[in-house]
């Protein structure tokens, strides 16, 4: 058996990448990844289970319909009966074309290994977070997209082979005018802890003890969608149904009432910790710990327990 998996030139140290790849190898086989444009730092997946990288260094910044040609192609230069991507826009965009394309069952958003005892199933989130489903599909090649953080990178040693070779994917339709990338060091979709805020915080000003907070225990920052709108936050920073959705282990939200929108991009969090004034917050209902109390109060004490809790370890 062989298992494709698509990583964009920019993630090659990411972690999604590296669940991505351990994943694919979960599944038995081969694993060969596929990308494009510049592949530096790609022979390090191979640590992961990546037996060979495959690039097409003709196009860097590819639309989602070139992408479907270049994986397209890969599946049928390797022969492969698996195709794994992270659970992220490229995905979204890319894996339902190619389904279509290579007449392949997709599984969208997987959150554990395939069950193969009766054919081909996985588990996946539906309702936004609040049920589970099994998925089957009985096509002979199966597209899956992992949700991020669901299973743990394993690092067996080794290094990938990486050989150029010629996507197909033809011309562009799409002309990107510019990129921005979102700032800070640790990217949400990656991010193990979280601490997040809205507008209980009352003003962008204020936003400082908790950028302390997340420094002290090596978080992401992120906020509700009120804040982003009125600007007191980047967008890239606006976790929820409408912006991104997240899994860490540990999140702390100060200062938001929890509406479904905002629990739907979030309730996938294995720890969630709800600081609010008001006792009757609903986020209250989904959290497993809660302090009823000002944030003002609450966080730079925090803040202060966890400095002297490092420092005396």
């Amino acid at each position: 058996m062989k298992t494709l998996v698509y990583i964009n030139k920019n993630h090659f140290s990411a972690k999604a990448s590296f669940e991505a790849v351990t994943y694919a190898k979960k599944l038995g086989g081969e694993v060969i990844v596929v990308t494009n444009g510049d592949a530096t730092g790609a022979e390090a997946l191979g640590a992961y289970g990546a037996a060979k990288v495959l690039v097409d260094t003709t196009i860097a910044e590819a639309d989602s319909q070139q992408l479907t040609r270049l994986i397209a192609t890969a599946a049928e230069m390797t022969g492969a009966e698996a195709i794994v991507f992270s659970h992220d826009l490229v995905a979204k965009s890319v894996a339902p074309r190619l389904s279509v394309r290579l007449k392949a069952g997709l599984i969208s958003g997987a959150i554990a290994l395939p069950e193969t005892a009766q054919g081909f199933s996985c588990k996946v989130n539906v309702f936004s977070g609040k049920a589970f489903a099994t998925v089957a599909v009985n096509t002979s090649i199966k597209i899956i997209s992992l949700l991020p953080n669901s299973i743990q990178p394993e690092n067996i040693g080794g290094t990938a082979v990486v050989e150029n070779f010629d996507g197909k994917a033809g011309a562009s339709v799409i002309k990107i005018v510019a990129t921005k990338k979102p700032e800070g060091s640790i990217p949400l979709p990656e991010a193990e802890l979280v601490v997040s805020a809205g507008r209980g915080l009352k003003g962008p000003e204020n936003w400082g003890m908790v950028e302390d907070l997340a420094n002290v225990l090596g978080a992401a920052t992120a906020c509700s969608r009120p804040v982003a709108d009125i600007g007191w936050r980047p967008h890239h920073e606006h976790v929820g149904q409408t912006g991104v959705a997240i899994r860490p282990n540990l999140y702390i939200a100060a200062g938001i009432s929890g509406a479904i929108q905002h629990l739907a991009g979030v309730n996938g969090s294995k720890v969630i910790v709800v600081i609010n004034s008001d006792a009757e917050a609903p986020f209250f209902k989904a959290a497993d710990y809660g302090v009823v109390g000002d944030a003002f109060e609450v966080i730079p004490k925090l803040t202060e327990a966890l400095k002297k809790f490092k420092n005396a370890n």
